[in-house]
């Protein structure tokens, strides 16, 4: 070839090249925009999270609001637009921190390395990681779930490096039903959404709080085999009043004080019309909101929207089989289980939620009749930061009046309004001391030396505020001064105590994830319109009886995290045969409801299974066999 036809046709290539692109730009079908590249316009094809995942064209946080509506951005990027030098800082801020961890040691946590290292992986190759999560799921579930993800939340702006969900904020009322037609995905079947008022018991992380949004979808996807496809985290910040990050100039947020009162319902309000409206199949899982929050919102929407609260809901529900498996532990029915004396430390949105599910799972167990849920009343004494609750106290939280001791009650008991914690178990010498109280180390020696003297053969203890910080005591602590025949779970992730001779104190982890996915996945299959009690009560009776008498009379009251995939199938069935029995079960895909109701449990499960594989067209990597 000639050097004149070479270029005669290196001429042509390119001539053929600016004609594609004028005919693409002068299309209808395209919308072209045009950014600065230097000093010369580029046209930009792209849109919506394609142009984030572009290293060409990704400004970041630094697009303005301008940008992010004609590009469909607009929901995909923390509120908060940061300039190019903030950025920097940012960055900055970051690698000095890692430099100086480096340097004196690892102040920076090995946990925080682990996770910096699975969601680069997540970036870059998600059909990977989601097979090294499953794989390993024992080990890497603390660190893209609690307790890791409550120091993630806590780093989240100098972590953030790739946008992952949506951001709904107060400055975007009114713009959030076109605002998730910037979503790619058209089927959704999952949404995680907080307003970061309460991450954990680590209190108001504003607009960082979507870590915990993120990590619950993970186990979505890891443990109920969901599609990541269709798993959408979300955040709704509407503020924050957390003073230190209304002052830090790199914090991702909106940086004024919290909507209140009708305003923050309307802004919620439209967010739930919106996804809704697009898939109005999803279901949503409220996740650490505040408690003066959480309550109102779960009656507003739970009979008209699919959704729960997992702080409420879960929390008891996995509350409830530990109780359960204490009673059986005991040597004792499960049908003992009303006559248990409980003493419970906290009565925030996780607190009322078990003492809720727990006297109604007593009143059951008596008859379901009205003297039976006020006999089940009975059996708690409550603590909060002022001491024990009485009809005495003024101002009582609504939430927590009907666990109001009567004052002639703790008359006799020797008891008073406002009595402390170690006073309370010394006196009801309970079966039971339930810890939901973000407090850590509650649960001190002198509380501890109190419970010495229950009336059960076995008295339980449960720290099960998260994370690890927040325990309200260690098992070590527990085992050496309330003695070896003890039941001990805890929130968190602890080692086994080795209590010498070969024995071992067992340290249950009474985890939320062990029930979300299964409710999840159940209510998704059964086609249910809404979440009731009973499927959720189903759950929890699941779980207490998943582990055998031998295992329950070693100490063993909660599975190990590595049969989670085994779990959430056993749960999943229980959640569908429940709405299938309440009327409520509308079918999933091609199976409609009366299909659903003929199926006897064997094939009822193997319908389920079925239908794990349908869901799972994303990646083999999540189907479950």
């Amino acid at each position: 070839m000639t050097n004149f036809s070479h270029k005669l046709r290196l001429s042509s290539t390119l001539l053929r090249r600016l004609q594609q692109r004028v005919t693409a730009a002068n299309s209808d079908k395209f919308r072209s925009f045009t950014t600065t590249e230097g000093h010369r316009p580029t046209i930009v094809h792209k849109r919506s999270l394609d142009i984030l995942h572009d290293p060409w064209f990704n400004k970041g946080t630094a697009f303005s609001t301008t940008e992010r509506d004609r590009l469909n951005l607009r929901g995909l990027l923390p509120p908060n637009i940061m300039s190019p030098e903030q950025q920097v800082d940012r960055f900055m801020a970051d690698l000095k921190r890692l430099q100086v961890n480096a340097r004196d040691g690892p102040s920076d946590p090995n946990a925080l390395a682990k996770w910096r290292i699975l969601n680069r992986l997540h970036d870059r190759n998600e059909t990977m990681y989601y097979k090294v999560l499953i794989g390993n799921i024992e080990e890497y579930a603390p660190i893209v779930y609690t307790p890791t993800v409550g120091l993630v939340c806590q780093n989240y702006s100098g972590l953030f490096r790739r946008p992952r969900g949506m951001y709904f904020s107060a400055e975007d009322r009114g713009e959030m039903m076109s605002m998730v037609y910037n979503w790619p995905s058209d089927e959704v079947d999952m949404i995680v959404v907080t307003d970061g008022s309460r991450i954990l018991g680590l209190g108001d992380l504003g607009v960082q709080g979507i870590g915990i949004a993120i990590g619950k979808l993970d186990l979505y996807v890891a443990a109920a085999g969901i599609n990541p496809q269709r798993v959408l985290p979300v955040m709704i910040d509407v503020g924050t009043n957390n003073e230190k990050l209304l002052a830090d100039p790199l914090y991702l947020g909106l940086q004024q004080h919290r909507l209140e009162g009708d305003e923050y319902i309307a802004v919620i309000d439209e967010f739930m019309k919106a996804v809704f409206t697009r898939w109005p199949n999803v279901i949503v899982q409220f996740e650490d909101f505040q408690s003066k929050w959480a309550f109102k919102l779960l009656q507003r929407y739970r009979n008209t929207y699919r959704m729960f609260n997992d702080d409420v809901q879960g929390t008891a529900g996995v509350a409830i089989a530990g109780l359960l498996g204490a009673v059986r532990a005991q040597g004792r029915p499960m049908i003992d289980f009303p006559k248990m004396k409980i003493v419970v430390a906290g009565a925030g949105s996780a607190g009322i939620g078990v003492l809720n599910s727990a006297r109604k799972t007593m009143a059951r167990m008596l008859g379901n009749t009205e003297i039976a849920f006020e006999s089940a009343r009975s059996q708690f004494w409550v603590v909060d930061a002022h001491g024990l609750i009485t009809e005495a106290r003024e101002d009582i939280d609504p939430d927590a009046r009907p666990f109001a001791r009567k004052v002639k009650e703790i008359d006799r008991q020797g008891l008073r309004e406002g009595a402390s914690l170690v006073e309370v178990v010394r006196q009801v010498k309970p079966d039971v001391l339930l810890g939901l109280s973000a407090v850590g180390g509650l649960f001190s020696q002198e509380v501890l030396e109190a419970l010495k003297g229950s009336t059960s053969t076995r008295p339980a203890i449960f720290a099960m505020s998260n994370p690890t910080t927040n325990a309200e005591c260690t098992p070590e602590e527990a085992y050496s001064i309330v003695g070896d025949n003890i039941i001990f779970a805890s929130g968190s992730p602890f080692k086994n105590v080795d209590l010498g001779d070969g024995r071992i104190g067992h340290c249950n982890q009474g985890n939320n994830m062990y029930l979300f996915p299964g409710i999840g996945l159940g209510t998704l299959l059964s086609g249910s319109r809404n979440i009731s009690d009973g499927m959720l009560q189903a759950a929890a009776e699941c779980l207490a009886a998943y582990m055998t008498e031998e295992e329950v009379q070693n100490g063993i009251i909660y599975p190990p995290i590595s049969s989670i995939r085994d779990i959430t199938k056993e749960v999943a069935a229980a959640v569908i045969k429940e709405a299938r029995e309440e009327g409520l079960a509308e079918g999933y895909r091609e199976m409609d409801s009366r299909e659903l109701h003929k199926l006897n449990d064997v094939q009822f499960l193997k319908t389920q299974l079925h239908a794990f594989s349908l869901l799972n067209v994303h990646t083999d990597t999540v189907v479950f066999g």
